[in-house]
């Protein structure tokens, strides 16, 4: 068995997955990925048929980064032989005054030169009956906006990176992590491997694969959910007919046409219990539930139905909701990544950046934003915005 590796990734669910498959697009047979449980399991952030993808985003920073994203989709659309991400468009919407502005998604868009429509309540059920929009209501709509098809594009980055050369190994959960002469060994499943530069994707397992190095982030860990609505309009919910929407406001809703299930899904954004990725249960949380249904009632009656299921995920917040995309100050020789919740769009670029940042040392792409020594992250007790 092999066991000394230039390139270990810990860690493969969505951006794991994706930076084995960029890394064994340049370093072949010298990539080995590790995951704790098996592959594709749904303890973690990123499997589900559907996340949404979208150029609509809070900082200009995020918008060019989306859009570098859709290109990396691309490239392993091509590799894979397979679409990924659909188009649906995309619609923001709210109350005038809400608290979560518009005018700060129009604004990164004008800055970075992004198209869009600004809609009013009667343009929008002009477009979409299937909304029950009021008068003081209004949206965004940007056409590139749609699903990134989670499920299929994490099997196709794992499938790659095998394609590729590399090893990657499940029920492997990790033991140890420790530096050695300028290296990291990594015992994981009773096997102890050595490796050049590391990759740490660990999600909600974050702060545990950090401890070895000394490190300990203010990370808070929630249950989310989503839940399919078996509705009777199910020709209305068509990804042809009906966009995937995010409706800003606190609490923040958002859902998508149907797809993967005989009906639309929704969602409340951070509305989640703290929990660890240890005591998580699978459970519906009927409040959170009961939250959904209401705005759905209000706004989307047309989408509700019987349910099909609720299913759960986590979210590994930072204070800041910022990713945390960076090589470790005292060990340049090891790169982690951290989504904040909201990551999924742009795992395939992820994974490219942070097999650069394992290969190269640096990457072309602006991540100062998401360092991890930013000041933010330094505070015991830092204040919380998770509304982006």
């Amino acid at each position: 068995m092999k066991r000394d590796y230039e390139y270990i990734v810990l860690g493969l669910g969505g951006w794991g997955g994706a930076a084995a498959y960029w890394l064994s697009r340049r370093a072949g047979g010298e990539v080995l990925g590790l995951e704790q449980f098996e592959i594709a399991h749904v303890r973690g952030e990123s499997q589900d048929h559907s996340r949404i993808i979208r150029l609509s985003y809070h900082t200009p920073d995020y918008v060019e980064l989306a859009r570098h994203a859709y290109i990396a989709w691309h490239e392993l659309e091509r590799d894979a032989k397979e679409p990924l991400v659909l188009k649906t468009g995309g619609l923001d919407f709210a109350k005038r005054g809400s608290a979560v502005p518009l005018a700060n998604y129009s604004g990164s868009m004008d800055a970075a030169g992004v198209p869009y429509e600004h809609l009013d309540a009667a343009e929008i059920r002009r477009r979409w009956p299937q909304f029950t929009v009021t008068d003081d209501i209004h949206g965004l709509y940007q056409p590139e906006s749609g699903i990134a098809m989670a499920e299929r594009g994490n099997a196709a980055h794992v499938r790659m990176a095998r394609a590729h050369g590399a090893t990657l190994r499940d029920q492997a959960p990790v033991e140890r992590l420790r530096p050695v002469e300028g290296e990291v060994e990594v015992t994981a499943g009773g096997v102890t491997y050595r490796c050049r530069k590391l990759v740490i994707a660990a999600g909600a397992w974050s702060n545990s694969a950090l401890a070895d190095f000394g490190l300990h982030l203010p990370l808070r860990v929630t249950k989310e959910q989503v839940t399919y609505f078996g509705t009777p309009h199910q020709p209305e919910f068509q990804p042809d007919r009906f966009p995937i929407w995010i409706w800003m406001d606190d609490p923040c809703f958002y859902g998508f046409p149907a797809f993967g299930e005989a009906g639309p899904k929704a969602g409340q954004d951070g509305g989640g219990q703290e929990t660890t990725a240890e005591s998580r249960s699978f459970e519906p949380d009927q409040a959170a539930l009961a939250r959904v249904v209401k705005f759905l009632e209000t706004y989307i009656p047309k989408a509700l139905g019987p349910i099909i299921y609720t299913k759960t995920c986590l979210y590994t917040l930072t204070p800041d909701r910022d990713f945390v995309l960076d090589t470790l100050p005292a060990h340049p020789n090891v790169a982690v990544g951290i989504g904040g919740g909201h990551g999924y769009k742009f795992a395939s670029l992820i994974g490219r950046i942070l097999s650069e940042l394992a290969i190269d040392g640096r990457t072309e792409r602006n991540i100062e934003p998401f360092r991890i020594d930013r000041e933010m992250l330094q505070l015991a007790n830092p204040p919380a915005n998770y509304l982006v």
